[in-house]
């Protein structure tokens, strides 16, 4: 066995060793991502204009602090706690479902002051009437009496001075919660100070601006302890506590962007979307395998060693980097299905080449060595162009874009080794074994000679009027086009036990006040309802479901709101995306085959299917969101990768029959590679169409796109790109 091949077996087992040992045990090894196995993700602004300008300059970062402080205190693990832009804080909490509490624990703000209470009856009369004295304010109990009060405006003690809060329960009365604290020395003697001088007034503890209790001082308090009492739950006491003990923050926080995925909806969106991936992975082998036969098995053990290593990465990265854990989500998976189908399409590109070679007339080995060599360009360009697109991406685009382009980046990467290597050294190994002395396969398209240029202007028109139409229709429904990721509002989603008529949600909904809203519905699951609304209506839905349908128990699947300012940072986000990457794309395809035009008609191309995706999308009533965006770039790498491998085969028949014109040789070069773009849509749809029909509601419209955009690649390559090179050719003559 000569040298090379035992370096290059050595390199494989080491790899696959190196695979298996960071991607299992898999669920040690590798995050999910919220939309897989819920929790809540939430971008909080601090609104620092509210406070002076030297609490400004360190107002997030303390504020980042207690939140991490309140966090840790309820026990949640992996939690991402990160400062985004000026005065934006990025929050995950894996597996936290119980939406309400932690708004709460989060958004309080726990600004605890304690004031003195005037009694004078004159003051709080004229205060009633309006006439509120310098230095007071007035204000109401938070007790069911909502008594008013008229309290100093300047604070005698704040929160600051607290070392601790715990809950126990009142002894005297009836059993009720209240928070014992502890104050620091500092706060003891201070305390100790303000009730020996005010001994027969009234102290209010004022919480976030709500007088919780105003109880007389009937003597000096010495032991730098106190209690709070008020109208709480043992929940809200807890979580008074904790605030508490945690710290004030330092300035209110609003949300600008929710993502509230209930364990349920994750538990179904991983194993629908893994037996979908199964099931059309099969497939894709299964055909592989009856197609190319013995080249076939070769192609579907460099796919699962490419599936190997991507989760092999994925776990390395997180093994080595704490800090900055790789995370599978759906956009992921989006990026894996993409790496898949281009790493199918290598190894046909391999196997159609040493089949030319092979009806050449070449003996075995050396059809295998030319066709690899002949495949080599190809392999390498389609790939190299889609990871500069996935490094834009993951530059310029969000969170989520940035997951599809980092699962990208590395599948690429696998793909790369198991066409190049991989596959390659399992046909040496049985050449020189010789258990391989022939290459037997099927072959559906032979020999075509399809006038495929003279249809391009018939294939101009068509395309012309489908994104006319479908740009139309997007145009035409404007903000109503776009999901709640780049419009601002809401989503819910609720799971009943039993089926729910929509029309009775609606008339419950309308009766508590709530408007503008839309209700959809599942005719395969009538049990399951997902309610759009620009505003937040969670509150009313939940209390109105509860009250009008005692018998009807519901789950809350996830509630996702988005800002408006947020909507309009996203949607410009994946613009210059999307831009960055063509450019990109642009710059390499000119300089790789000497002359943009091939680059420019390569990206029009590529526009055009992510256009006429978009608009048919539209046409069919679906939204575009950000999982939207995630399978138009899928799209845009299938498609660039399509035209790359016909311009390779135009480049290389350019160099043999020089005295050919150039239509003839775009004609020859999409004839020899038809069985190839058809072959890799095939089995490249193998997987979509699985996601569409089995992988649930969630990755239903994003399958969608990519049956349509794949369709589309292929159709675009074929009568798009090249007949446009053609073209300009023709003009610049």
């Amino acid at each position: 066995m000569r040298k090379n091949l035992k370096t290059r077996i050595l390199l494989i087992l080491g790899v696959i060793a190196a695979s298996l040992f960071f991607a299992l045990p898999f669920d040690q090894r590798i995050n999910l991502g919220l939309d897989l196995k819920g929790g809540m993700h939430l971008i909080l602004k601090v609104e620092t204009d509210k406070i002076s300008e030297e609490a400004r300059k360190d107002a997030v970062p303390r504020a980042m602090e207690i939140l991490r402080n309140r966090i840790d205190g309820i026990g949640v693990g992996e939690t991402v706690i990160q400062r985004q832009g000026d005065n934006q804080i990025l929050v995950q909490l894996p597996g936290v479902t119980d939406r309400d509490s932690a708004l709460a624990m989060i958004g309080k703000v726990a600004q605890l002051e304690f004031k003195i209470v005037s009694d004078d009856p004159n003051l709080l009369s004229k205060a009633l009437s309006g006439e509120i004295a310098p230095g007071y304010i007035l204000k109401y109990t938070k007790d069911e009496e909502k008594r008013p009060i008229l309290l100093e405006e300047k604070a005698v003690l704040s929160g600051q001075a607290i070392s601790d809060a715990r809950v126990d329960f009142d002894q005297r009365g009836f059993g009720q919660p209240r928070i014992s604290i502890s104050l620091n020395s500092e706060g003891s003697k201070e305390f100790a100070k303000i009730t020996r001088e005010n001994v027969g007034k009234r102290l209010a503890i004022v919480l976030d601006g709500e007088v919780l209790s105003a109880p007389n001082i009937r003597e000096p308090i010495l032991t730098g302890s106190a209690e709070i009492t008020g109208l709480f739950t043992f929940e809200e006491a807890n979580l008074l506590a904790l605030s508490l003990r945690s710290g004030a923050l330092p300035a209110p926080m609003y949300i600008e962007e929710e993502r509230t995925v209930g364990p349920l909806l994750g538990k179904n969106s991983i194993e629908a979307g893994i037996k979908a991936t199964i099931i059309g992975g099969i497939a894709v082998l299964i055909f592989m395998f009856l197609y190319y036969f013995i080249s076939g098995l070769i192609a579907d053990i460099a796919l699962t060693l490419n599936f190997l290593i991507i989760v092999g990465a994925m776990g390395f990265l997180n093994t080595m980097m704490p800090d900055a854990q790789a995370t599978l989500t759906l956009p992921g998976i989006a990026g894996i299905i993409l790496t898949l189908g281009m790493a199918v399409d290598a190894n046909v590109l391999i196997n159609e080449r040493i089949r030319e070679e092979i009806s050449n007339g070449r003996p075995l080995q050396a059809a295998v060595a030319n066709g690899f060599n002949k495949a080599f360009k190809a392999i390498v360009d389609s790939n190299v162009t889609t990871l500069i697109a996935a490094f834009m991406l993951f530059q310029f685009g969000s969170g989520p874009i940035k997951g599809f382009a980092v699962t990208l980046s590395i599948g690429l990467i696998a793909s790369l080794f198991t066409a190049l290597v991989v596959t390659r050294t399992l046909f040496d190994i049985l050449i020189q074994a010789k258990l391989l002395k022939s290459l037997p396969s099927l072959k559906f398209i032979q020999n075509t000679k399809i006038d495929f240029v003279s249809k391009r202007r018939f294939c101009y028109v068509l395309s012309a009027v489908l994104i006319i139409v479908g740009m139309f229709a997007l145009w035409q429904k404007k903000d109503t086009a776009y999901g709640i990721d780049f419009a601002g509002g809401q989503i819910q989603e609720y799971k009943f036990e039993k089926p729910v008529d929509a029309q009775e949600l609606r008339q419950t909904l309308q009766e508590e006040g709530v408007e503008n809203f839309v209700i959809q519905q599942f005719d395969k699951n009538p049990e399951t309802i997902i309610i759009r609304s620009p505003e937040d209506v969670y509150d009313k839905a939940v209390e109105a479901f509860g009250k009008d349908f005692p018998d009807n128990k519901f789950e809350i699947m996830r509630v996702e709101k988005v800002g408006p300012v947020v909507g309009q940072t996203l949607r410009k986000r994946a613009l210059l995306a999307i831009l960055f990457a063509l450019s990109g794309i642009l710059v390499f395809v000119g300089f790789r085959f000497k002359h943009f035009d091939f680059a420019t008609a390569g990206v029009i191309a590529l526009l055009h299917d992510v256009i006429l995706t978009l608009g048919l999308l539209v046409l069919a009533g679906r939204q575009i969101d950000l999982l939207v965006i995630t399978a138009l770039l899928t799209i845009a790498g299938y498609s660039i990768n399509d035209t790359i491998v016909i311009y390779d085969r135009v480049r290389e028949n350019l160099l043999k029959a020089k005295k050919t014109t150039l239509k003839d040789v775009i004609n020859l070069s999409i004839n020899q590679t038809l069985g190839r773009t058809v072959l890799t849509t095939i089995t490249t749809l193998l997987v979509v169409v699985a996601l569409y029909v089995l992988g649930g509601h969630v990755l239903n419209t994003f399958a969608f796109c990519l049956m349509v955009g794949f369709v589309s690649g292929t159709y675009s390559t074929i009568f798009i790109a090249a007949p446009l090179v053609l073209a300009w050719q023709k003009k610049k003559k």
